[in-house]
């Protein structure tokens, strides 16, 4: 964790890092660690192990932990404590170019989020067009398993919010543009 529990507070509580990192994070890192051990997969990378997975039915399982321990591990390094609000730079200039805007683009983002029906995750992605857009992906997909490069990702499940936002999904997500976002991280990201 790149940061002290309640470092996100009251975003995200302690409570619910503790629950959401200590439990669900720690039991896919254990499922991966378990399930590749002495397996073909056993000296791959976490990314190596999703694309292989990604389409193998006879799979799924591991597919399913590896890819949401990769989402978690990206989620963690997407926020930071005083972060949020509108990044700049290139970054920026993308923004503008791609959604005509910062406010466009984070009500493309928010729609994102509210319209996924259940579990999943909200992407800023880079496309193969080299072009930014915002997209949403059910339960453990991801789209670094699509090729797609990765750069700002927001958990949706219930588990990262239920506890201090309770079914107030949109309010999670506004706070987390808001407070959390970690543009130092996106910027950097390769995409």
């Amino acid at each position: 964790m790149p940061y002290a529990d309640d470092a996100l507070a009251p975003v995200i509580s302690s409570g619910t890092i503790g629950y959401h990192y200590g439990k669900h994070h720690k039991g896919y890192y254990d499922t991966v660690l378990k399930t590749v051990k002495g397996s073909d997969l056993a000296d791959a990378t976490l990314e190596e192990i999703i694309r292989k997975t990604a389409a193998a039915p006879e799979r799924v399982a591991l597919f399913n932990a590896s890819a949401q321990l990769w989402n978690h591990n990206f989620y963690w390094s997407s926020m930071r404590a005083k972060g949020g609000g509108k990044p700049g730079g290139a970054l920026a200039e993308g923004i503008e170019r791609d959604f005509g805007g910062y406010e466009a683009f984070r009500k493309e983002f928010l729609a994102a989020a509210t319209g996924q029906f259940g579990s999943g995750w909200v992407w800023l992605v880079r496309g193969t067009d080299n072009r930014l857009a915002v997209v949403k992906t059910a339960n453990a997909d991801t789209p670094m398993a699509h090729g797609i490069a990765c750069l700002l990702c927001c958990d949706i499940w219930e588990h990262a919010y239920y506890l201090d936002w309770q079914n107030r999904r949109a309010d999670y997500v506004n706070a987390w543009l808001d407070r959390l976002v970690n543009w130092d991280f996106v910027a950097r990201n390769p995409g």
